[in-house]
């Protein structure tokens, strides 16, 4: 890049560090620093979840895996039909309930229902999950940058995550979000302008269809159903495996439900949900076609894969150099782009790491300071100083994930593939563990627990013994097991005196609705949501017999 793409990312940076600045100005304590006050709109918070979406695994990994990947091409859409299906249960059981209860930290919920043990467990689990997770974004974008910009790894790293850490330290929850919505709109202006340029390199849009593989063009596949075919991206797998996947991503995973719990009431939390799960679609079906342009360009030009950077993998027992296709996007933003231009684009780059980034230190903080550091260390604690340890915590855990950047590196890529399948281990087991808690009364602690264990090491058996099962099923033999576990094992502990006695708040049913206090009527939008859902099956039904005489001709 030349110095006027510079000083584009450059000017973006401090912007965002001035955001944070004045964001953060009227803070006072734990809850303006996490939760905003409880002030926040639905439109921001919805869109902050999107951004969070959009990472840059996504903005390269998704073209990336329609253009150039085996088994790959429009097959990803159907993922997304899972996400407006997953709304409606975290509308109806999960959110509201927690916004309700004025929570900060989810797994507070699991203390109030369930007692210490299990808060703690799942508490700190999400704390060393998430941990390792994010070193491994900020290594993988210290790469693309290194690769990309000549720039060695150690200033790539810092760059991105020293810029993250700063204004997410200064604003706190409202800087993350508003962060988020700036950089959500730079990142889809860019996905259509770096689509635009491709689409005029390639000769238009019949042309795209025209020189883009054919076969990459389906966007259904029923014949497989990754259980024993060792498809991952099959129909069934990605719709109810994601549909149970999703569920515990919005409504269980600390790092997306903490800006949920800052809006102004249920009714806010509830909107800001209804409109992820429209206009999420929209937005990957953008990038999405961003790769198709990018396959027909390397169609066009052989040379573009040959110009790749290369990335050394293990393919049949020996280690080889390859393309690394991941880096398409970058790469033809700098072969085809202007000056100025391709400031703009990688500064696209920079929201997409910076917005997945952000939101994880946000919550990192706070179930550090919410679960452990009032429950152990109260007495260091008061309103006056609670402010400076939530931005004290925040820090601590940006400078982890930044060493743990330059860690990952020296660890074999297979690990660094094992970390994505850990986090499959265990989402439908933590799903199965909030379900029991909302839906049942006789779940004990301890049987919360022992499900949660019998979850993970159902998944796990399956994992080793069962390789040709698809992923995705990991998310519902995870949750059958652990509420299943759960359930009889809270059965056999329980009595029908201890079960009468749970606070009719933190299990739900009907009688619930009125203490929820809703002003909208939310089965409308749930019906919505479902006929959307709908909507984007006929579209991904007719969409390759649209394309497909083009491709053809």
């Amino acid at each position: 890049m030349g110095w006027i793409d510079w000083a584009v990312v450059a000017v973006y940076l401090l912007a965002m560090l001035g955001m944070a600045v004045w964001l953060g100005r009227r803070q006072r304590d734990r809850a303006d620093y996490y939760v905003g006050g409880h002030r926040t709109g639905a439109v921001p918070i919805a869109l902050s979840t999107m951004a969070t979406q959009c990472s840059t695994n996504s903005l390269l990994g998704a073209p990336a895996f329609v253009a150039f990947s085996a088994g790959g091409g429009l097959l990803w859409l159907q993922y997304e039909l899972a996400v407006p299906l997953a709304m409606v249960p975290v509308m109806l059981f999960l959110l509201p309930v927690f916004r309700r209860h004025g929570l900060i930290s989810v797994y507070h919920y699991l203390e109030l229902r369930f007692g210490v043990a299990t808060r703690l467990v799942l508490s700190g689990l999400f704390q060393l999950m998430r941990a390792f997770a994010t070193g491994v974004i900020v290594y993988g974008m210290g790469l693309v940058l290194q690769s990309v910009l000549d720039l060695p790894f150690w200033a790539s790293v810092l760059l991105l995550g020293l810029a993250t850490v700063g204004y997410d330290v200064l604003g706190g929850i409202r800087a993350v979000i508003y962060s988020d919505v700036v950089q959500m709109l730079v990142l889809v202006v860019m996905i259509w302008v770096m689509f635009a340029f491709a689409l005029d390199v390639v000769g238009g849009w019949d042309a795209m269809w025209a020189a883009f593989p054919q076969e990459r063009v389906r966007t259904l596949d029923f014949a497989a159903n990754g259980f024993s075919d060792g498809v991952d991206f099959a129909f069934w797998p990605m719709l109810i495996g994601g549909f149970l996947l999703y569920i515990a991503y919005y409504g269980c995973d600390q790092s997306q439900v903490q800006r949920e719990l800052s809006s102004k009431d249920v009714d806010g939390t509830n909107m800001a949900l209804f409109l992820n799960g429209v206009f999420r679609f929209p937005v990957v079906l953008s990038y999405c076609l961003l790769g198709v342009a990018i396959g027909a360009y390397a169609a066009v030009d052989p040379t573009f894969v040959e110009r790749l950077p290369l990335q050394t993998l293990w393919r049949d027992g020996a280690m080889v150099q390859v393309p690394n296709y991941n880096l398409a996007v970058p790469s033809f933003i700098l072969q085809e782009f202007p000056p100025g231009l391709v400031g703009l684009a990688f500064v696209a780059l920079f929201a997409a790491a910076m917005s997945s980034l952000d939101s994880v230190l946000n919550s990192l903080s706070a179930v550090t300071m919410e679960d452990f550091v009032r429950r152990f260390w109260p007495a260091h604690l008061h309103p006056a100083n609670e402010l400076r340890w939530s931005r004290v915590l925040t820090l601590c855990w940006g400078l982890v994930t930044i060493a743990a950047a330059f860690v990952v590196g020296r660890i074999a890529d297979s690990v660094l593939v094992a970390i994505n399948m850990v986090s499959s281990l265990i989402n439908g087991p933590i799903l199965g563990v909030f379900a029991l808690g909302l839906l049942t009364r006789r779940t004990t602690g301890t049987g919360a627990l022992t499900g949660f264990a019998a979850g993970f090491l159902a998944n796990l058996l399956v994992a080793l013994a069962a390789p040709a099962v698809s992923w995705l099923w990991w998310n519902l033999i995870g949750f059958a097991a652990t509420v299943g576990v759960g359930l009889a094992v809270g059965v056999w502990t329980s009595t029908g005196a201890a079960a009468a006695a749970v606070d009719d708040r933190l299990v739900w049913s009907h009688t619930m609705l009125g203490w929820l206090g809703y002003r909208r009527r939310w089965s409308r939008y749930q019906v919505a949501l479902v006929v959307w859902t709908a909507a984007m099956f006929g579209l991904l039904w007719m969409l390759p017999q649209w394309v497909a005489p083009a491709a053809l001709a």
